[in-house]
């Protein structure tokens, strides 16, 4: 019953705010994430796994990592030091991948406060990444 009472509480969410302006939304914070992500690619140890742009989610975008980058323990100092959640690599793709989602009860605060985290835990672990992927998150959030 508890899981029907979930599933309710999220429908009644979804229609109150429009089933197209949820979509619109997700569509928007995916963009966000992808600008940051794109930016952060510049240095050569993180990279889209989904090569093709039209390809990526709207629900979660996955990121790659070279050889020899631990993304597990990127991870660890971005839950513990800025208690920013992001998740690891399913299958074959863990430990060489980890993945920020944008899907559900969220906002662009809170997109930009992850992306926030996951760049200060990338510099923590001296992971090169190219700067400013949150002010291009910024920048694709105010072009809306």
């Amino acid at each position: 019953q508890s899981l029907l009472a979930g599933l309710e509480a999220s429908l009644a969410l979804i229609e109150r705010e429009g089933e197209a302006a949820v979509l619109a939304r997700h569509r928007r914070l995916a963009a966000a994430v992808h600008a940051a992500v794109a930016r952060w690619s510049e240095a050569g140890a993180l990279s889209f796994f989904g090569q093709v742009p039209a390809s990526r989610s709207v629900s979660v975008t996955t990121i790659a990592v070279a050889p020899g980058v631990d993304p597990e323990a990127m991870r660890t100092v971005a839950r513990e030091r800025f208690e920013v959640a992001i998740a690891g690599g399913l299958g074959p793709l863990a430990g060489r991948a980890f993945r920020i989602g944008h899907l559900g009860d969220i906002n662009a605060a809170m997109v930009l406060g992850a992306l926030a985290g996951v760049e200060a835990a990338l510099a923590v672990q001296r992971i090169p990444f190219g700067h400013g992927g949150v002010e291009q998150a910024i920048a694709s959030l105010a072009a809306d």
